[in-house]
């Protein structure tokens, strides 16, 4: 990743590209795998003004902002509300999804870097809260899909690199297009 700022919000230590599939055994990797992508979305976004995080690169109206927030909505679901079977938070909770079914996207309009960054690690220090106290990555969700299959925690890790490492290209191709950054 290109960026190392110093203090601010961002995590005190930023993982390092996940280790060889020999050495780490299957939590390790795809722990390591969520952190490098989850510290990949906010590398985009590092050192951009309100107005950069609002830049959306047509034909999408994608922006990093609505990114951060999407993801911070993400770790949410699946980790609070799906796997452990709670409410979702504030200020989720009380968006009108009905008339915008992408509320968390459109409030993000409205968030300054330090709330975006608060919101997302929140979401994450949440989320890793949550795994550690998983022994076994076969462990079933509280809550279940339409036809009543539960989600294993294995599953939901998979399914969050997945869904990280989609919008970190979404990202790369934002920020590239602000200021000509491209990760390494």
């Amino acid at each position: 990743m290109s960026h190392q700022p110093d203090g601010g919000p961002w995590p005190s230590e930023r993982p390092a590209p996940p280790a060889l599939a020999n050495a780490a055994d299957e939590r390790q990797s795809l722990e390591e795998f969520l952190g490098y992508y989850r510290a990949a979305l906010v590398d985009r976004a590092w050192g951009l003004t309100h107005d950069q995080l609002q830049v959306q690169l047509a034909p999408s109206d994608l922006s990093l902002g609505k990114l951060l927030a999407h993801m911070a909505f993400v770790e949410r679901i699946w980790f609070q509300v799906r796997f452990a079977g709670e409410e979702m938070p504030e200020p989720w909770s009380s968006l009108d999804w009905e008339a915008d079914p992408d509320a968390e996207m459109t409030a993000a309009s409205t968030m300054t870097i330090e709330q975006l960054l608060a919101q997302f690690n929140g979401s994450v220090d949440y989320s890793k809260a949550k795994l550690s106290v998983v022994e076994d990555l076969g462990q079933l969700s509280e809550r279940t899909d339409r036809e009543g299959h539960a989600w294993n925690m294995r599953w939901i890790l998979i399914h969050m690199i997945e869904e990280y490492a989609r919008h970190c290209g979404h990202a790369d191709l934002i920020r590239q297009s602000i200021d000509g950054d491209t990760a390494d």
